[in-house]
């Protein structure tokens, strides 16, 4: 039994392998950027819109609403690569109710990737927001005591978002093949049904904990201000 779709390998060449994770991925975006362009094709500014672009719009401006209120005002900015991110999470959780297919998130290497992404944006959101000497001075606030914590706290976090995202999908997907060959249709029904819905919450922790950390490396240090002076008496 494969714990991961990394152990299906389809094609080697040499060095080279090409596993099932890697075309389950590629499947994914490629099934992403066919129904975005398909909904996106005939968008209506006025008049009666379609419900596709009905339920486009509620989801673009729900994302948005949750990275304002996380702290990032220009939305906007970060709304392409957050965005991304939570629908790419969340349409692999959809994707357990196939037969047969696992979602490359049930992978290790997919969700290190995905961490990975976040690991890379988070300081270039950060340089462009204050300037590359104001981004690396925030490793050292409030002294220079803190650099090595700091640097540690950046890579622990991307460790964590990795691990913590692929621990609940891949437990989803196992545990639903199991009772799938040990039990009736009903209860794995009722377990890919919870799947979904632990698939689209690790989807939502995913968005938001990435939205943070961009958040406290864009957020530009308030200046002092200067004691009032007192008057003489």
């Amino acid at each position: 039994m494969n714990l991961t779709s990394d152990q299906v390998v389809l094609w080697h060449y040499g060095f080279m392998k090409i596993n099932e994770t890697m075309v389950t991925t590629w499947v994914m975006i490629l099934a992403m950027t066919v129904g975005s362009w398909l909904i996106t094709r005939r968008l209506a500014t006025g008049g009666t819109i379609s419900r596709w672009q009905g339920a486009l719009e509620i989801i673009v401006t729900g994302i948005e609403q949750q990275i304002k209120d996380v702290g990032l005002e220009q939305s906007g900015k970060y709304l392409p690569f957050l965005g991304t991110l939570f629908l790419f999470v969340a349409a692999c959780s959809l994707c357990i109710v196939i037969p047969g297919f696992q979602p490359p998130t049930g992978s290790l290497s997919t969700t290190a990737a995905l961490a990975l992404c976040v690991f890379i944006a988070v300081p270039l959101f950060g340089i462009g927001e204050q300037g590359l000497w104001g981004y690396l001075r925030t490793y050292t606030q409030p002294t220079i005591i803190m650099l090595p914590f700091n640097i540690i706290a950046e890579l622990s976090r991307t460790l964590a978002l990795a691990v913590r995202l692929f621990g609940n999908m891949m437990s989803g997907v196992m545990i639903v093949g199991i009772l799938l060959t040990i039990t009736p249709f009903i209860f794995p029904i009722v377990m890919t049904t919870l799947g979904l819905l632990t698939g689209m919450v690790q989807a939502y922790i995913f968005g938001i904990l990435a939205a943070v950390y961009i958040a406290a490396a864009t957020r530009t240090p308030v200046p002092k201000q200067p004691a009032p002076a007192r008057s003489a008496q």
